[in-house]
C-alpha cells in the first residue's frame, strides 16, 4: 500500500457535523487542514481535534457568503501551508418552516450561504488549481439536491443548485481535459449540530428525517471522493440510495407521500426550545462549542454497508460476476 502524502485540505463548514469530522478524518491521516466558519469556539474545537488526530490545523474565520472573505482565506491558507490541494464545500444553513412563513431575506441569505458559498469556494479553488491543472474539489451534497422535501424549501433549493452547477462544471472541466476534478457527495440525514441552532418555526424541535447517519460515516465518504474524484457523484446511505431512485421512478408518489410524512419526520415529540440560539444571521458557536455531533447519538447509525458497496462497486460486481458464472456452471452440470 502506497503510504499517504500530506495534503492542503480546505474544508468550509468545519466547526460542526459533516465538515468537521471530515477535517478530523483528514487530520487522522496526517493533513494540514484549513478549516473555515464563522463561530470562533466551533472553530477552537475543530483544530484541538484535528491536531489530537494528528494531523496540522489552521483556523481562519470565514463567512462563506462573501466572496471577497473565501478569496482572503485562500490566501492566508497559502501562506501558511503552500498550495492547496483539495477544497471542501460544506458550509450551509437552513430555515425550518413552510415557504408562507419564510420572509425574502432569509430565503436571500440561506441561497447565498448554501449555494453562492459554493459557488465561490470552487471559483477561489479553480483560480489556484487551473493554472496547474491538477486539484479536486468536493462538493458535499445531500440527497434532498435531487428530491425537495416539506419546511426544508430554501435548504432544498440551495443544494438543487448546487448539484446544477456542479455537473456544468464539470461538463466544462471534461471538454478542456483538465486534470481538475470536482466530484459531489449526496448525504443522508446526519446527526449534526444544525438542529439545535436552526432557524426553526416548527411547534416542536427539529431533527434529520431518519436513519440518522453519524458524521463520522458521511465523512468517510467525503475522503474517499478527495482521493476518487473522476466519478461524478457518490451517495452515502441507504435511505439515500432509495430516495434517488424513488425520485426517478415515481416523485409524484414521493410528493404524496411526503405530503402526509414530512411534517411529522422532521419534528421530534418535544416542543421547540424558544431560548436556542439561531446561527442563520450570527454564528451560534461563536463562544461555545458545540461539538461535531448532534442530540441523536442514541439513534444514528455508525455504519453503512451501502457506502462500503458503492466505494467498492467493481470489486463486488466482479465477485457478484463470478458468483453468477458458478451458478451457471453447476446448474450446467446437472443437466
Amino acid at each position: 500500500m502506497t503510504q499517504h502524502q500530506p495534503q492542503t485540505i480546505v474544508v468550509t463548514g468545519s466547526s460542526g457535523g459533516i465538515g468537521r469530522a471530515s477535517a478530523i478524518a483528514f487530520g487522522r491521516r496526517g493533513d494540514r487542514v484549513a478549516l473555515l466558519a464563522r463561530g470562533r469556539a466551533g472553530l477552537e474545537g475543530a483544530a484541538r481535534e484535528v491536531e489530537q488526530a494528528g494531523g496540522t490545523a489552521l483556523i481562519v474565520p470565514t463567512d462563506v457568503a462573501d466572496h471577497d472573505q473565501v478569496e482572503a482565506a485562500a490566501r492566508t491558507v497559502e501562506e501558511h501551508f503552500g498550495e492547496i490541494d483539495v477544497w471542501v464545500n460544506v458550509a450551509f444553513t437552513s430555515v425550518f418552516a413552510p415557504v408562507w412563513e419564510i420572509t425574502p431575506e432569509e430565503f436571500t441569505r440561506v441561497t447565498q450561504v448554501t449555494y453562492l458559498g459554493f459557488v465561490y469556494g470552487t471559483m477561489t479553488a479553480l483560480r489556484r488549481f487551473k493554472p496547474r491543472d491538477r486539484g479536486t474539489i468536493v462538493q458535499v451534497g445531500s440527497a434532498l439536491a435531487y428530491r425537495g422535501i416539506p419546511l426544508q424549501s430554501a435548504y432544498c433549493g440551495g443544494k438543487h443548485a448546487i448539484q446544477g452547477f456542479n455537473e456544468a462544471l464539470r461538463c466544462e472541466l471534461l471538454h478542456e481535459g483538465s486534470n481538475v476534478h470536482t466530484t459531489m457527495v449526496q448525504m443522508p440525514g446526519t446527526n449534526t449540530p444544525q438542529f439545535r441552532w436552526v432557524l426553526s418555526r416548527l411547534p416542536k424541535k427539529a431533527q434529520p428525517v431518519p436513519p440518522i447517519y453519524q458524521p463520522e460515516v458521511t465523512a468517510k465518504g467525503v475522503l474517499y471522493a478527495a482521493d476518487h474524484p473522476k466519478r461524478r457523484e457518490y451517495w452515502v446511505g441507504g435511505s439515500t440510495v432509495g430516495t434517488l431512485i424513488g425520485n426517478a421512478i415515481a416523485p409524484g408518489v414521493l410528493d404524496r407521500y411526503l405530503g402526509k410524512t414530512g411534517f411529522s419526520s422532521q419534528q421530534t415529540k418535544e416542543p421547540r426550545d424558544e431560548d436556542r440560539p439561531v446561527n442563520l444571521w450570527n454564528a451560534a458557536d461563536e463562544e461555545r462549542d458545540y461539538g461535531t455531533h448532534g442530540a441523536f447519538d442514541d439513534i444514528a447509525k455508525s455504519r453503512s454497508y451501502q457506502l462500503h458497496a458503492s466505494q467498492h462497486h467493481g470489486l463486488l460486481g466482479a465477485a457478484a460476476a463470478a458468483g453468477v458464472a458458478g451458478l451457471t456452471t453447476a446448474l450446467a452440470r446437472r443437466r
